[in-house]
């Protein structure tokens, strides 16, 4: 007796070591029994081919208590946290529906007292973001500019998937105060909005518009619907533990740990698996949440899209972390004007950026060039009006991706990342403007700027866009001039599908790997210690990467990592195979008699399996 009441004690505990995660056989054994009782109310519930209102309630309230049973053996009692989130949330939205039904029957508008209470609701979401996410971030920056050494006392851990389920809450609380979808009926529906388990710690983010609707449907799981949940969570796995945990164990965290004991080459080589461990990581999270949620009738959107099949910056972001592009291009790039104007944030978010950094740098000479750079852009813009709004739309596009950097952590590693990213977008808008003969003389002038300066100044970082810039403007130039020499007038359709887009597919998957060097140095990092560690590891990458190369010793390296860089391969071979074949085999999959679904199902989780070699990785994006 003492042994079960043992064994219930700990089943029923959190454990800070063990979350339940989506590779851990702890948690399929939760998901069974889970769904086993799922489909026991959904089938009671059953009148010919509809479910009953009650029933339904039974099924919503069912999963909401499953959800915070599962947030809670992931972050203990931050549960209250998440219930607190869900209480505030619902009271709004049925607030907005009181408010409303009074102005159509009084005539008395109530129109600013649901705008406060909309502004009202952001806020105490931001606050209990901006706390346990930037506390220490905050007090780093004060502390730097004011010269002080104040702390937290109270370490604050972050809460796993804070900012999924808080950015979830705000476009439920705005949609349902623009009247964009209806407040859920009861507090049951609410919570389970809020708080379903598959998609809760890391995404993706569920707008109210899209998963509320479908809190009334009827439960509904067809025969290949079957057949492509299950794909969805093999796939997932695969990614994980292969893609993802075995390349990060068996070369990219080494490298990233201690970047000055491995070579150039090493070096740039993490740079190009961490992109691909941190999309096998997160997208395989993703494809496990939507096939888990679709055996339950639920349908989640799409997250990714073969980013790396992306030709720009901007395509990039149209597929990667699609529901964060999407609620940010809804909810931040929109408010801030969009592409029609600019607002008073549109100038103060950069403003506040740039004085800060300033502060912190207490430089002067860093001073006088951000200031000449800003009055220098104000004095050409100021001259050409006509020319204002793309210049508020392209700083609308920046802040967003500022802020976006900002949201993924609490550091100045992720700012840059994000600003990085903020202007690869700005320099392909401009880009796809210019003629071919504008393009070949600016890639030739700027490829000459960074040659003086490395000439006047041999530092790591300009020796490395030195090498880069060459490489593009030898690249810009054939692609151009090959045309012409082959005769006839210059057509990029063409090449279209052809040299082009290979070499621009290449370019935009290079340029996101190196701002992933600012991403990773900044995960997993204690928030207190994130600025200064983080600040020195990507130092100490960019020091190798841009340092002298010792090409001998790549035969060597190549053979030593054979079976990591052959992963890899395989990995970016089966991410760049056409969507169309993709699709083909995900339905011969469905279409499997589920004798031999079964069958193919068991020796794919015993081949992902084998490459566990250590303690199961945590989620990457758990953190955020």
């Amino acid at each position: 007796m003492n042994d079960l009441l043992t064994y219930l004690t700990h089943l029923f505990a959190f454990d800070s070591e063990h979350p339940l995660l989506f590779t851990q056989f702890h948690f399929w054994a939760f998901f069974f029994i889970v769904y086993t009782l799922f489909c026991l109310i959904v089938s009671l519930g059953r009148k010919g081919r509809h479910m009953g209102k009650g029933r339904r309630l039974w099924r919503n309230g069912y999963l909401f208590l499953v959800s915070l049973f599962f947030y809670y053996k992931t972050s203990g009692l931050y549960v209250g946290l998440l219930i607190f989130a869900t209480i505030v949330g619902y009271f709004l939205g049925m607030r907005f529906a009181h408010l409303a039904n009074r102005e159509a029957t009084t005539g008395t508008s109530t129109a600013k007292r649901r705008r406060a209470l909309m502004i009202a609701g952001v806020v105490v979401n931001l606050g209990v973001l901006c706390y346990f996410k930037y506390a220490y971030f905050f007090t780093d920056i004060f502390n730097t500019i004011a010269s002080t050494h104040y702390s937290i006392a109270n370490a604050i851990i972050l809460p796993v998937g804070i900012s999924f389920f808080t950015f979830q809450n705000i476009s439920y609380i705005v949609d349902v105060y623009k009247g964009k979808v209806r407040h859920a009926d009861n507090i049951l529906d609410f919570g389970f909005y809020t708080t379903f388990f598959p998609q809760l710690v890391a995404g993706p983010i569920v707008r109210a518009d899209q998963f509320i609707p479908q809190l009334y449907k009827p439960f509904f799981l067809g025969r290949r619907q079957f057949g492509i949940a299950i794909f969805w969570i093999l796939n997932g796995l695969c990614k994980k533990l292969i893609l993802s945990d075995w390349l990060a164990v068996s070369f990219v965290d080494r490298v990233f740990e201690n970047p000055l004991l491995y070579t150039s080459f090493e070096n740039f080589s993490a740079l190009l698996l961490y992109s691909l461990q941190v999309y096998a990581d997160f997208s395989g999270y993703t494809d496990i949440a939507i096939g888990v949620a679709m055996l339950m009738g639920f349908y989640l959107p799409l997250n990714f899209n073969s980013p790396y099949k992306a030709t720009n910056a901007a395509g990039f972001w149209k597929r990667w972390h699609i529901s964060l592009s999407n609620w940010l291009k809804d909810y931040l790039y929109i408010p801030l004007g969009g592409n029609r104007n600019a607002t008073p944030a549109t100038y103060i978010i950069p403003a506040v950026m740039l004085v800060v950094v300033l502060l912190m740098a207490k430089s002067l000479w860093l001073t006088l060039v951000a200031a000449f750079a800003v009055s220098l852009l104000v004095l050409l813009y100021a001259a050409s009006p006509e020319r204002k709004r793309e210049f508020d739309t392209n700083l609308n596009n920046f802040d967003t991706m500022l802020l976006g950097g900002m949201w993924h952590g609490a550091s100045f590693n992720f700012i840059t990342w994000g600003a990085l990213n903020g202007i690869g977008i700005l320099v392909y808008k401009w880009w796809k403007t210019k003629t071919p003969a504008a393009r070949i003389f600016t890639v030739i002038l700027v490829y000459l700027a960074v040659k003086c300066l490395y000439h006047w100044f041999p530092i790591p970082v300009l020796s490395m866009f030195h090498f880069a810039f060459l490489v593009v403007a030898v690249a810009i130039i054939l692609l151009n001039v090959v045309p012409l020499l082959w005769g006839g007038k210059y057509r990029p359709s063409r090449f279209k599908g052809g040299l082009v887009t290979v070499w621009n597919t290449l370019l935009t998957f290079f340029f996101i790997s190196f701002t992933r060097l600012f991403f990773r140095s900044g995960s997993n990092l204690d928030p207190a210690e994130a600025n200064e560690t983080a600040w020195r590891t990507a130092t100490q990458m960019v020091e190798r990467i841009g340092g002298q190369w010792n090409w001998s010793q790549v035969p060597a390296i190549l053979d030593n990592y054979a079976p990591v860089f052959i992963v890899f391969l395989i990995g970016m071979i089966i991410h760049w195979l056409p969507d169309r074949f993709k699709r083909r085999y995900r339905l011969w999959f469905a279409s499997m008699p589920v004798w031999l679904m079964a069958v193919v199902a068991v020796a794919t989780v015993f081949v992902a399996y084998q490459f566990i070699t250590a303690d199961l990785q945590p989620f990457i994006y758990f953190q955020f």
